[in-house]
């Protein structure tokens, strides 16, 4: 877990983030956990046809992440949510990476989001669905952007 812990942006595995700053790193003297929150700035991926409301027409999208490596366990936990547009829609995503408990060289990871759009009158439910099949699309990318990730660092 750890060797895959954060990679650098940006990155040819993402082009879609271009920078990601670390606003806040703790370490839990007490357990060991490592927090750190950082705040990351992608390019706006709404297609063009969608950037004629004003609103949808900003060059970049604000994330902030949130995530807790705990080494003793062998485990991570991540949260992450929309910055941009939160008057409007409610984009979050959870994910764990752990230990599997019938072998230890494998990882179990489990993800889950949730995607809320109001204010936006007719195009709430095109701009869903546009995010959902995004996110679904990000679930399979960041998978396989970890798998990379472990297999160069890791061996």
């Amino acid at each position: 877990l750890l060797c895959a812990f954060f990679p650098q942006y940006p990155s040819p595995m993402e082009k879609h983030v271009t920078a990601v700053e670390t606003v806040e790193e703790r370490t839990d003297l007490s357990t060991g956990v490592i927090y750190r929150r950082r705040i990351a700035t992608c390019q706006n991926v709404i297609p063009e046809i969608l950037r004629k409301v004003s609103v949808l027409k900003v060059p970049d999208i604000y994330l902030e992440e949130e995530s807790w490596l705990n080494m003793q366990k062998r485990n991570m936990a991540m949260k992450t949510h929309c910055l941009t547009w939160t008057q409007y829609a409610s984009l979050s995503e959870e994910s764990v990476f752990r230990e599997n408990l019938e072998n230890p060289d494998w990882t179990d990871f489990t993800q889950k989001g949730r995607i809320s759009v109001t204010g936006a009158g007719l195009l709430n439910c095109v701009l869903e669905a546009f995010a959902q099949a995004f996110l679904k699309q990000g679930v399979k990318k960041g998978i396989k952007i970890m798998e990379t990730l472990l297999q160069e660092q890791c061996g």
